[in-house]
């Protein structure tokens, strides 16, 4: 959604690089780029002017440390005033004190408050609680089949005494709703309420009516973030009709400007709460500002990166794989491989990983075109594999090799390739398991055990010097007290003798000499 956006940013701060020191000029026509992108981005034209002012202020003042050069400075401040128009500090959920903690959606219409039900449910119920879905929209058509559906692929229950399509009293359903969460002992209730094509008085009279029958700990304001400006009047007039709490944003993964994502928290004065950002029950988490000023800015979000591998990998797995890799044997085979892979792709698809990493804001086309379907022949080349090959790829031969293309509806050359990937990147993942890249300096290698060298027999030296002087040496060496460097420790007197001894070089005495410190 903010690809565009990014852009534009990245443009206007591409003119920095290289300057020493920014002049007025310099910060009015970075802010004049800054102000054209958010515009275009149908971001409210008055957060779009604090925005620029608050902006502009800090770099003309004491902002520019030796610490960054102007233009990360610039750089920084932008990224601090994203931040604040985002909604600054992530607002958590909040839950009752005694439960069940009643949370409310509105919104219009076509919002997703049904999907966003479901997605919020699950993700309640990944945190340990245990939600219950309220139908309480019987206005649109299908709406309780819809809640029932997604609920039942969420794993959630699904309270839904009346069917709908224009039939029953939603309030009766929403304070029936509360009495089943007490009796079945479930912690936290969902409504989802009905929405309309527009706001208009009947809407926000049967929301009121709702809030005020089950007095809901949460009131959660669920906005397309697809439609601009007009869902940020939407917000101000549910705001000022029935009152929230939070904002949800759905289809946060669309291709459209963004502008209400920027705009509809500093415009409301409540905070985005979570946002929804694909079409699986598992697209959705909590709204970070920082985070999504980062994205914006083509900086990544390595934080959500690394919450989604905990969710994703097994510890246990993962360990013993790298213990495989340590161990250096060729023990790490193709299911191991295969394993870790799919892991990887339960995170979600392939662009939006590498997207989540700092420094893919100029690779976007090459991660756009990335060929999802990859991993799913690679997967039917390893599966059309014996175990016996798949722990042990070095006797992959030929007719083998030819096998595995025709069971896998693949090319030998496929399966060579395959192969061949694999132990390179065994062996690079060896190397770094073990301490270090090698061939590349300044990184630790594994240290290498060499064998004690076998002990000399006693020989006597041919020198008579050497060999009259010997016993002499050992006894010297001896009596001397120990030194950390494994040589003798000279005395007190042998380095005073020896400093008194000392003297530079002819060439050093000369640049020391005062005689000779003059103009040449």
């Amino acid at each position: 959604m903010f690809d565009t956006l990014s852009d534009r940013l990245s443009g206007a701060f591409r003119t920095l690089r290289g300057k020493t020191r920014l002049t007025d000029a310099d910060i009015d026509a970075t802010a004049r780029e800054i102000r054209l992108a958010l515009l275009e981005a149908d971001v409210n034209l008055a957060v779009v002017k604090d925005f620029i002012a608050a902006v502009k202020e800090r770099a003309h003042g004491a902002e520019l440390t030796g610490a960054l050069n102007p233009g990360q400075a610039v750089i920084k401040i932008v990224n601090d005033e994203l931040v604040t128009i985002l909604g600054g500090q992530a607002r958590p959920l909040r839950f009752a004190k005694r439960p069940p903690t009643v949370i409310m959606l509105a919104g219009l219409q076509g919002s997703g408050k049904t999907t966003l039900a479901g997605k919020l449910g699950k993700w309640l119920k990944d945190q340990g609680h245990s939600p219950l879905l309220v139908a309480a929209d019987l206005q649109r058509p299908n709406a309780v089949t819809q809640l029932q559906v997604v609920g039942e692929r969420a794993g959630v229950h699904v309270f839904a005494p009346e069917p709908g399509n224009g039939t029953g009293d939603p309030v009766h359903v929403a304070r029936q709703s509360i009495l089943q969460a007490m009796s079945k002992l479930y912690d936290v209730v969902i409504v989802d309420t009905a929405g309309r094509l527009g706001v208009d008085a009947e809407l926000m009279q049967q929301a009121s009516d709702i809030r005020d029958a089950v007095k809901p700990t949460e009131i959660l304001f669920v906005v397309d973030a697809m439609i601009g400006q007009d869902a940020v009047n939407t917000a101000r007039a549910f705001a000022d009709g029935v009152g929230f709490d939070g904002v949800v944003l759905s289809k946060l993964d669309g291709d459209a400007r963004g502008g209400a994502a920027l705009s509809i928290a500093r415009v409301t004065g409540k905070p985005i709460m979570f946002a929804s950002n694909g079409e699986g029950l598992g697209d959705f988490d909590a709204f970070y500002p920082d985070r999504m000023a980062s994205r914006i800015l083509g900086m990544g979000d390595i934080l959500t990166l690394i919450e989604q591998a905990e969710k994703t990998f097994d510890a246990e797995e993962s360990a013993k794989a790298a213990q495989k890799l340590i161990n250096g044997k060729g023990e790490f085979g193709l299911d191991d491989f295969l394993q870790q892979m799919q892991a990887v792709r339960r995170m979600g698809p392939l662009s939006k990983i590498l997207g989540m990493m700092p420094g893919m804001g100029g690779m976007k086309d090459q991660i756009a075109g990335i060929d999802e379907r990859e991993i799913d022949r690679i997967e039917a080349i390893i599966y059309s594999m014996t175990p016996s090959e798949r722990t042990n790829p070095k006797m992959l031969d030929g007719s083998r090799r030819a096998r595995i293309a025709k069971g896998s509806g693949t090319q030998v050359s496929d399966v060579n390739s395959l192969v061949n990937r694999f132990f390179e990147a065994r062996k690079m993942m060896q190397s770094l398991a073990g301490g270090g890249m090698p061939g590349m300096p300044g990184v630790r290698r594994p240290a290498v055990k060499q064998a004690p060298k076998k002990k000399k027999g006693n020989k006597v030296s041919g020198n008579p010097a050497k060999r009259t002087g010997a016993p002499a040496a050992k006894a010297i060496e001896a009596a001397a007290p120990a030194s950390p460097f494994g040589r003798p420790q000279p005395t007190e007197a042998e380095l005073a003798k020896a400093v008194g001894e000392f003297q530079l070089p002819a060439e050093l005495q000369n640049l020391f000499n005062p005689k000779n410190t003059g103009p040449r």
